[in-house]
């Protein structure tokens, strides 16, 4: 029986180089297959060349889609064109840049049907969980929440009826709540509409809770593919385990396990396996020879030349303690009490009291729209309508960062989720660390730029990169200079709000492990997220808020095992895992 969704000998070109080499796969009716792999893996580049589209300075120079009976890479632009939407969608990471911000939601959702009709509109929005009224269809995309807007851009993708949908990191930056809904909105879609979907991710454990079928990248290439239970319990290639093995866990804390040095790029040569260089199983031969795909023991294909020695080892990830409780009798270094806070007389944060200890790490964790980034821009003084006391090293702090004294901004240093926003993009990574310690310490050119070295060197940021401007770094890249810019004002209180949200699995390892490290060394930490397994790998205290409020606090590791409250209970309820690996035979 033919399938839905052929996919063969798909290779996409730049400057001469294959980004993504020789894809291949099919799919039926209501299967999802989850792609996953590192930032740069191609693929981003694969699900665009899905839709026949290549970015600039790119090309599709071979392969077949074929979907429904239609090969879509054969057709002529224009048939291209219509095809895209009836035959194939697209569902991208960010819907707020991919709908348009001066039209309302019902022009945009009309545009795709033919003839346009409001009647088949309000049943789309029906379709994907969203309100259908008249108020709903007058908002524009900015008024939406992040994932209302998810649930638009979606509904737009399925209005002309597709056969395959491709999702591009639809869930990233998403709360764990709101990806559950999405999640349960996609398995749903493809079971009812009978629709293949293609789901981009680099999170393991979301791709192990919707997918079928999972497909691993490196390198433009597949490293593994096979049935979704089979690659992510019984990996049979090296970088499937290692990617495994950087996940963090909601259930137990573990050290993570980054990935060593990088991923190839476009240009880097290709004699042999593409992984060896990174690889604990690599032999000489490894590094002449290029694998094949091929079968593997545990029923995936693997390409790799010792995939059979691979799958029959098991992949153990050790437990870490938990932390142990600081002395009773010890002084808080930053006391909260009574904290509100208001957006233009709306209130918004409501009677929240906390301390933190030196050298110790409070997340602070709930839904989108809970107050956690409001909150933690009080404690840096950047949220202008607040009320309440905050004690900072024994001191009361205004609550405007303008009246604080030097000291204590030094002292208090704050890491955006958004290191391209917050790092200036006309000055390079040590001009970025060269304007703070000149502001706070005065220092000559000659001693700043040792001290910016030294800091870049402390977040493994090589000193050649120290030129660099922030465009011409990786997200992870970019991260770990925010980081650095915030150690260079020797802080004894880092506040990092969602600084992992959207990294890969490899490189949010190695940033939870790099702060575990500066914990290590004196300062303590503020870590807003909304990723309970995170929370589990690097914090010792936990604050949950809901609405405004802080519902239970207490150590993370009473809270996330025996959680008290019913919201903190639905939070971990929501969060998902990746299955439990599987002894060889």
């Amino acid at each position: 029986m033919a399938k839905e969704v052929a996919v063969s000998g798909v290779t996409v070109k730049a400057a001469g180089h294959a980004i993504v080499r020789d894809i291949g796969f099919e799919l039926g009716r209501g299967e999802v297959l989850g792609v996953v792999g590192e930032s740069g893996s191609g693929k981003s580049t694969l699900a665009l060349a899905l839709l026949g589209f290549a970015r600039t300075g790119a090309t599709i120079t071979s392969g077949q889609v074929v979907v429904d009976g239609v090969d879509l890479l054969s057709l002529p632009p224009a048939e291209l064109r219509r095809a895209r939407g009836r035959k194939v969608a697209y569902v991208p990471q960010d819907p707020a840049t991919a709908l348009n911000p001066s039209l309302r939601v019902s022009t945009q959702l009309t545009e795709g049907l033919d003839p346009p009709a409001l009647p088949r509109v309000r049943q789309l929005l029906d379709t994907v969980g969203l309100p259908s009224d008249d108020a709903f269809l007058r908002r524009r995309p900015r008024q939406p929440s992040g994932g209302q807007q998810q649930r638009v851009a979606i509904a737009m993708a399925i209005a002309a009826g597709p056969r395959l949908i491709v999702l591009d990191e639809p869930t990233t930056g998403l709360d764990v709540s709101t990806q559950s809904r999405v999640l349960d909105l996609v398995r749903e879609l493809c079971r009812t509409r009978d629709l293949a979907a293609i789901y981009v991710s680099h999170d393991l454990a979301v791709v192990a809770d919707v997918a079928d079928q999972v497909m691993v990248m490196y390198g433009g290439e597949v490293a593994e593919h096979g049935p979704a239970r089979s690659v992510l319990t019984q990996a049979a290639h090296p970088y499937t385990r290692a990617l495994l093995a950087a996940v963090p866990s909601a259930t137990h804390r573990h050290r993570l396990v980054p990935i060593r040095g990088r991923a190839p790029g476009i240009d880097d040569p290709r004699a042999g396996c593409s992984f060896a260089p990174r690889c604990d199983y690599a032999t000489t031969a490894c590094s002449t020879t290029h694998p094949a795909l091929a079968a593997a023991p545990s029923g995936t294909l693997a390409r790799c030349l010792h995939a059979e020695g691979v799958a029959r080892t098991f992949l153990s990830v050790p437990r870490a303690p938990e932390p142990d409780a600081p002395p009773a009798d010890q002084a808080a270094l930053l006391s909260v009490s009574g904290l509100n806070a208001s957006y233009h007389g709306r209130q918004v944060v409501f009677d929240v009291s906390f301390d933190l200890r030196p050298g110790q790490c409070l997340a602070v964790v709930g839904e989108s729209g809970s107050g956690k980034t409001t909150m933690s821009r009080c404690l840096a003084g950047l949220h202008p309508e607040q009320q309440g006391d905050v004690t900072f090293d024994g001191k009361q702090v205004p609550p405007a960062a303008a009246r604080r004294d030097s000291r204590t901004r030094r002292e208090l240093q704050y890491v955006f989720q958004n290191p391209y926003g917050s790092l200036s993009p006309h000055r390079t990574v040590e001009d970025s660390l060269l304007v703070a310690l000149r502001h706070y310490f005065g220092v000559t050119a000659r001693e700043g730029r040792r001290r910016a070295r030294a800091a870049l060197d402390r977040v493994e940021i090589p000193s050649r990169l120290a030129d660099r401007y922030p465009a011409e770094l990786s997200g992870g890249q970019r991260q770990r200079v925010a980081i650095a810019r915030a150690l260079v004002c020797e802080p004894k209180l880092i506040i990092c709000d969602e600084v992992t949200s959207a990294l890969d699995v490899s490189v949010q390892a190695s940033v939870v492990e790099l702060l575990r490290s500066l914990m290590d060394d004196g300062p303590s930490m503020i870590f807003v997220t909304h990723n309970l397994a995170v929370v589990r790998s690097i914090s010792d205290e936990v604050v949950v808020l809901s609405e405004g409020r802080a519902v239970e606090s207490g150590r993370t590791d009473q809270v996330l095992t025996s959680p008290s409250h019913p919201y903190t209970r639905s939070l971990l309820a929501a969060t998902l895992d990746v299955p439990e690996q599987i002894s060889p035979r």
